[in-house]
C-alpha cells in the first residue's frame, strides 16, 4: 500500500468511527391521515391551502394535484444520483473479495525450491520456484496498491452517501407528511363535492327550463368525471405514500449497509492490508533463507562427494603406483620367455648349419659326377674327331 493511501485512510479514520457510532434517528411517520375535522389548526391551514389549488373546472389542476410536493425530493434525488451513478456497492465487496483472492492465490508448495518440477513445467520451460515465487510477490503488491487505491475510493464515496441518505431520509419524510395533507385535502374535497356541490347542481338540473336542462345536466357531468378523476387521483397519491413510508426504512437500511462497509473498508486499509505485506515480506526473507541454506547444503554435498572421490582415487593410484614400484626391472615371465627364444635361435642356427653343412657335402658330390659325365662327353667327341681326320 502507498504511502499517501495510508495517510488518507489513517486520516479517514476519525470521521469513519464518528459516523459508525452515530445512532440514525428514526421518527416514526404517522400512518393514519387526519381529516380535516379532526387536524389541528396548523395542520387544517395546510389542507385548506392545498384544497385551493384545486379547481374542479380544470383538468390539469387535478392531474398535477400533489406534484409539487416531490418537486424537493426529486431534486434531492437527481443530486444524489448525479453524484453517485457509478457507486455500487458490488465493486466495493468485489475489491475486499479480490485482495482475499490475491493472497489465497499463494501457493505455498510453489516456495519450495527442492520440489521436482512437474513434467508440464519442464515441457513448457517454466521459471524456477523461487523467480515464480518473486515474479508473484511483485505482481500481488501492485494488485494490493491498485485495490487499497480503489478501495480508498469507496471509501469517500460512500461516506458521501452516508450524509445524502441522510437529506434523503428527511426530504422523503417530509414529502410523506405532505402527501397526507394532499390526501386529506382531497378527500375533504370530495366530501364537500359529495356533500353540496352535486346535490346543488342536481338541484339546479331539476329546477332549470326544460331548454336549459342540457346544459346543467352536462355541467353536473362534468362535475361528477371531475370528481372521479380526482377521486383517481386520491387513490394515487395514496399508493405513493405507502411506497413512501416503505422507502423510509429502506434507506436506513442502504445507510446501516454503508456504514459497515465503510467500517471494513477502513479496517481493511489501516489494519489487514499493511498485516498481509508485513506477512508477504516474511515470506520472501523465508524463502531466500531457505535458499541459501540450500546452497550451503548443495556446497556440503559437493564437498563431501569431492573427498569420497579423491579418497577413492587416491586408492587406486597408490595400488598400480606401489605395484610398479614392487616389480624388478625385468619380470621372471619375461626372462624365461627370453631364455627359451634364445635356446631355440640357437638350436635354430645349429639345425641350420649342420643342414648346410650336409647340403654342401651333396652339392660337392653331384659336382664330382657331373664333371665326371662332363670329361666323359668332351673325351667321347675328341675321338670322333680323329678318327674323321684319319680318313
Amino acid at each position: 500500500m502507498t504511502e499517501t493511501t495510508r495517510t488518507e485512510a489513517s486520516k479517514l479514520m476519525t470521521e469513519v468511527e464518528g459516523i459508525s457510532g452515530a445512532v440514525l434517528p428514526e421518527p416514526a411517520p404517522a400512518e393514519a391521515v387526519t381529516p380535516l375535522e379532526q387536524a389541528s389548526p396548523q395542520e387544517a391551514e395546510g389542507i385548506r391551502q392545498r384544497m385551493a389549488e384545486l379547481d374542479m373546472t380544470d383538468t390539469t389542476s387535478i392531474v398535477q394535484f400533489g406534484a409539487r410536493a416531490q418537486s424537493d425530493l426529486q431534486s434531492i434525488s437527481q443530486e444524489m444520483l448525479s453524484g453517485v451513478k457509478n457507486k455500487d456497492v458490488g465493486p466495493a465487496g468485489d475489491s475486499l473479495r479480490q485482495i482475499v483472492t490475491t493472497i489465497r492465490g499463494f501457493s505455498v508448495s510453489e516456495l519450495d525450491v527442492r520440489r521436482n518440477r512437474s513434467w508440464w513445467e519442464k515441457l513448457l520451460g517454466r521459471a524456477a520456484p523461487f523467480a515464480n515465487f518473486v515474479a508473484r510477490f511483485e505482481e500481488v503488491q501492485g494488485q494490493i496498491d491498485k485495490v487499497t487505491d480503489t478501495l480508498l475510493s469507496h471509501e469517500h464515496k460512500l461516506l458521501k452517501d452516508i450524509k445524502s441518505l441522510d437529506l434523503l431520509y428527511d426530504k422523503t419524510l417530509n414529502f410523506y407528511n405532505e402527501l397526507g395533507l394532499y390526501i386529506a385535502a382531497g378527500e375533504e374535497k370530495l366530501r364537500e363535492i359529495d356533500a353540496t356541490q352535486i346535490p346543488a347542481m342536481e338541484q339546479a338540473v331539476a329546477d332549470a327550463p326544460e331548454a336549459d336542462k342540457v346544459l346543467h345536466a352536462q355541467a353536473l357531468r362534468d362535475l361528477r368525471a371531475a370528481r372521479d378523476d380526482l377521486e383517481r387521483r386520491v387513490h394515487d397519491l395514496k399508493l405513493t405514500r405507502q411506497v413512501t413510508m416503505q422507502s423510509l426504512p429502506s434507506i436506513r437500511l442502504v445507510q446501516e449497509n454503508d456504514k459497515s462497509l465503510v467500517t471494513k473498508i477502513n479496517s481493511t486499509l489501516v489494519n489487514t492490508v499493511p498485516l498481509w505485506e508485513t506477512q508477504l515480506a516474511q515470506a520472501v526473507t523465508i524463502q531466500r533463507s531457505r535458499e541459501a541454506a540450500g546452497a550451503v547444503r548443495e556446497a556440503n554435498d559437493l564437498t563431501n562427494e569431492l573427498l569420497k572421490a579423491n579418497a577413492k582415487n587416491l586408492r587406486e593410484a597408490n595400488a598400480e603406483i606401489r605395484t610398479e614400484m614392487e616389480r624388478g626391472v625385468f619380470d621372471i615371465e619375461a626372462v624365461k620367455s627370453a631364455n627359451a627364444d634364445l635356446i631355440a635361435t640357437i638350436e635354430d642356427s645349429l639345425r641350420i648349419a649342420d643342414e648346410g653343412k650336409r647340403k654342401r657335402a651333396d652339392a660337392e658330390k653331384d659336382l664330382v659326377e657331373l664333371e665326371g659325365k662332363l670329361r666323359h662327353t668332351l673325351a667321347a667327341a675328341n675321338s670322333s674327331k680323329q678318327a674323321g681326320g684319319a680318313v
